[in-house]
């Protein structure tokens, strides 16, 4: 009597077969509705406890976790927010559990925005919560170590693969050139032979020598380089929506991305910014046809996924606040006109739009052939099999707990905020500061500065002041703005006062973060002692200025005299201000 055999698994499903014929046969199995699903990353968020999203008021996302998933066919998502590791972990668990009881099974592709740094704005980037707390890239930049770059990019990787997440929407290698520009402090600083170097060992720390199963694809932005913004203003808004070239400086700042493309990165961004001046069409760079297929896929060879930064299509409201779609250039033509021009433009992917019934209406009204959906599918189903997505989408709550801020990752990152910090100027021989003085303390924790010396409440009393500020901006009304520190750079003038008065009035050690090229050129003359850092712990800073470690930050980008000077400079060319305070690379060894 013959065992019956097991039925032999669809071919999509047998990893033996090589990925090419995996896809080919998963696509011939989908229906147009599933293939437009593909072409959306969209956003969800998760309860507290790890459950999913099953019912919305809108305020934040317009669609629950299995209206996407079950009824629009969408496999890839950004995950906001911040939450406990084992609810991540099981959040994580229950959305690939409702994918793989759809029809097909397709497993989710979760990306993240960074989680490993300082910076904190749910439109770019999260502090590190639970994650290992590093500087900033500007941090990275000024130490200047393609080994630590990797070695940060292979700590990102096992922390986001024990939580679920196979894509990060990082690095970042704009170039920082025009220094009001908000989106700096995710850069690598102004200089593009630092950027190539250091993104080519980002790349080589999420995703090893090739994508696999053990990589974290990276999706590198924002092509062809997002620095030189007019104004600085940032094209999330409309205000910002122009890149300009006066320096003629447009071959630099694609040099980062050559760079990360012979690294083999996975994806690519491009940005919302509408270039103004060239030779290039005047609309956006995710509808920009001489720039996906003409630059990016044709000239620079990338046959990677190419997904457009979030909201291109449709209007929005964020924080119960109306926002047009970052449609620079088109903004007349509707929706599906908007999908269609993209497309055609060499685009795979929407970031942050869920409307496939858009691209379904397109395909059947002909305006788009149904092959060229098929070939951004292809691109996007290869990527989930190369990750091993439809043979282990799963993750152990368990060692998610054990990997995430594991103390290994901890110490290496809190040394790295320590090698950050760039001293820039220590007149008579302030530091390092020796043993247990009395301390004024502004600006960081008193509970800190105790450690270190006694903590006092006046001035006066103190034989040293510890100050630490943030670079100024100009606020703005609107809420999702007020996340993007723009416009000028130099501090109020009664701020300004009482801030000489005590480095006046005591020998103080001034502690400036660096999210942008802040303009201090009266406090660099009386600081006692001058430190920037891009990201370290109030521990860190005071480690270095009592010589417990050492500062080896050099500047990554100038640090201007005036915002006369900055806006006579040319935001295409990097450190461009006449007469800097500092120079690029400025730092001192104590």
């Amino acid at each position: 009597m013959s065992t019956p055999h097991a039925p032999a698994p669809l071919p999509y499903r047998d990893p033996a077969l090589p990925v090419a014929e995996r896809v080919e046969d998963l696509l011939s199995r989908m229906t147009l509705e599933e293939k437009a699903g593909q072409l959306f990353h969209s956003m969800l968020m998760m309860n507290p406890d790890g459950t999913l999203v099953t019912e919305t008021d809108g305020s934040m996302l317009p669609l629950t976790t299995p209206e996407l998933i079950e009824e629009r066919h969408l496999t890839h998502f950004n995950l906001l927010g911040q939450y406990g590791v084992r609810e991540m972990a099981q959040w994580v668990n229950r959305v690939q559990e409702m994918a793989a009881n759809t029809r097909l099974g397709i497993p989710v592709t979760l990306s993240t925005d960074p989680r490993h740094s300082f910076t904190d704005n749910p439109g770019a980037s999260f502090n590190s919560g639970a994650f290992s707390a590093w500087p900033e890239p500007l941090g990275l930049a000024a130490i200047g170590d393609a080994e630590l770059v990797e070695k940060f990019g292979d700590t990102v990787r096992r922390e986001y693969l024990a939580v679920g997440f196979r894509v990060a929407l990082h690095p970042q290698i704009d170039l920082a050139t025009e220094p009001r520009w908000s989106r700096q402090t995710g850069t690598f600083g102004s200089d593009a032979d630092t950027t190539s170097e250091l993104v080519r060992a980002y790349v080589r720390g999420l995703q090893g020598t090739e994508l696999g199963g053990r990589s974290v694809a990276a999706m590198v932005k924002h092509f062809p380089g997002g620095g030189p913004q007019k104004d600085g203003e940032d094209p999330h808004f409309a205000h910002g929506k122009e890149q300009v070239y006066p320096g003629g400086m447009r071959d630099y700042h694609l040099a980062p991305f050559k760079a990360a493309i012979e690294a083999g990165c996975s994806q690519m961004m491009p940005y919302y910014g509408q270039p103004v001046g060239t030779d290039w069409e005047e609309v956006g760079f995710g509808f920009n046809k001489g720039v996906i297929t003409g630059l990016l896929r044709e000239e620079l060879g990338f046959d990677g996924i190419v997904c457009c930064d979030w909201g291109l299509l449709n209007d929005s409201v964020i924080f119960g606040e109306p926002h047009p779609a970052r449609a620079w250039g088109v903004e007349e033509l509707s929706v599906a006109e908007r999908a269609a021009k993209s497309l055609q433009a060499g685009v795979d992917q929407f970031g942050g739009e869920e409307c496939p019934e858009v691209i379904v209406e397109l395909v059947r009204s002909g305006r788009v052939p149904e092959e060229r959906v098929d070939a951004s599918v292809r691109r996007l189903l290869r990527e989930k099999f190369v990750l091993g997505l439809f043979e282990d989408p799963y993750v152990d709550p368990d060692e998610a707990v054990a990997v995430v801020g594991a103390a290994r990752f901890t110490a290496a990152g809190a040394e790295a905020q320590r090698r950050s910090l760039t001293v820039l100027s220590n007149r008579d021989g302030l530091l390092p500061l020796a043993g247990r003085p009395k301390v004024y303390a502004k600006g960081l924790a008193a509970a800190a500065a105790a450690e270190y010396g006694d903590v006092v409440d006046d001035p006066a009393e103190a034989d040293v002041a510890v100050l630490r500020l943030r670079t100024p901006y100009e606020e703005r009304a609107n809420k999702f703005e007020a996340f993007f520190h723009s416009g000028t750079l130099a501090f109020p003038e009664d701020e300004l006062k009482e801030v000489l008065a005590l480095l006046d009035a005591v020998p103080t050690l001034v502690c400036i973060n660096l999210e942008r090229a802040a303009v201090i050129p009266e406090i660099a003359e009386r600081a006692a002692a001058l430190v920037a850092d891009f990201g370290a712990s109030d521990a860190a800073l005071l480690d270095v200025a009592f010589g417990r470690a050492k500062a080896q930050g050099r500047l990554p980008f100038e640090l201007p005299r005036s915002m006369a000077a900055v806006a006579a400079s040319r935001p295409d060319v990097p450190n461009d201000t006449a007469d800097p305070v500092f120079p690029y690379g400025a730092g001192l060894s104590i």
